[in-house]
């Protein structure tokens, strides 16, 4: 498949790329380019620029409450500076080759992806065009007829179920400022939007809270493959111990809807009475009914939600005899 035509931009230090994007009418940020390139040579959205963040070494820190926009994810997975259950969910990312050139941010911000979208612009043609890739036509969601105001497209990531388990802050930064906020909150529950950055902002680095160090965690999740394929559900739970109790406990998943889910209070709810494997099972099925895929991804949504329940009973399995 041929490339469509682009000049490529590759400043050396933040401050170029954001004074870039500030210039530029339409384009594209470009982190390893394991989805965007891709993406590009079917003709998804192609913008006239990209600008490469390849060069701008102020993304690339990474510490035990700091991961940076531009770190590998191979390099992420086999640090010992991260916190294990991060370390945990980028070893299962795709294949070690695509882990040498996908970057944390680019997981992060991980287009959506939906059987009608994720095609080569030929096929699209020849059944008419969805709503995220409508060509100018108007075309309706093909997932959720007569309609073209919400994209049902899923986001298929897996760091970002890990990063809010863990209650993590997101950085932005623009020409405008710089800000910052709750993982959770960085996610619109639409498969066009995806997410919360303006024309200009990028993702920097997200930091964990000092006392992450006291959590531990697990993370599931369900593929066709156990390489390479997108997670078609996840599940990531964090807990934290204190005198042979749950203090705390998190559990968020990704893979089945527009957003990552926080269920964040469900959990918190269930350790006030916790009864090992009986609490377990209930926060299972709480998280199943809570979650609602629709059929755009290879695995048919009630087969995803029952999965969601096991993944979570598996996740949680170190706790069941607390």
């Amino acid at each position: 498949m041929r490339m469509p035509p682009f000049t490529l931009h590759t400043p050396d230090n933040l401050a170029k790329a954001l004074a870039l994007a500030s210039e530029l009418d339409n384009f594209d940020w470009v982190a390893g380019g394991t989805d965007l390139l891709p993406n590009y040579k079917w003709h998804l959205n192609p913008k006239p620029n990209v600008i490469s963040l390849a060069k701008v070494n102020e993304l690339t820190a990474l510490s035990g409450t700091v991961v940076g926009a531009m770190v590998r994810i191979h390099d992420l997975a086999n640090s010992e500076d991260a916190h294990p259950l991060i370390r945990e969910t980028a070893a299962t990312i795709a294949s070690v080759m695509i882990r040498r050139s996908a970057t944390v941010g680019g997981n992060i911000c991980l287009d959506t992806r939906c059987y009608w979208f994720n095609q080569t612009e030929e096929w699209r043609r020849s059944i008419d065009w969805c709503h995220k890739c409508d060509c100018d036509t108007g075309a309706d969601c093909r997932v959720i007829p007569n309609q073209n105001t919400l994209c049902v497209a899923t986001y298929q990531a897996d760091l970002a179920a890990a990063f809010i388990a863990l209650d993590a802050t997101i950085h932005l930064a623009s020409g405008a400022g710089a800000r910052s906020m709750p993982f959770a909150e960085f996610f619109q529950l639409d498969g066009m939007t995806r997410n919360v950055l303006k024309t200009g902002e990028l993702v920097t680095h997200v930091t964990l809270p000092e006392d992450a160090k006291n959590w531990q965690g697990a993370y599931q999740k369900l593929r066709l493959r156990e390489t390479w394929d997108f997670p078609e559900a996840g599940v990531a739970a964090a807990w934290k111990l204190e005198g042979g109790k749950i203090t705390g406990l998190r559990v968020a998943t990704t893979g089945c809807e527009s957003i990552p889910g926080d269920h964040s209070e469900m959990a918190a709810s269930a350790i006030e009475e916790w009864s090992g494997k009986d609490s377990i099972r209930e926060l299972s099925e709480g998280v199943r009914k809570a979650v609602k895929p629709v059929s755009n991804t290879y695995f048919p949504p009630a087969y995803r939600r029952k999965m969601l329940r096991v993944l979570t009973r598996r996740a949680l399995a170190p706790l069941e005899h607390l």
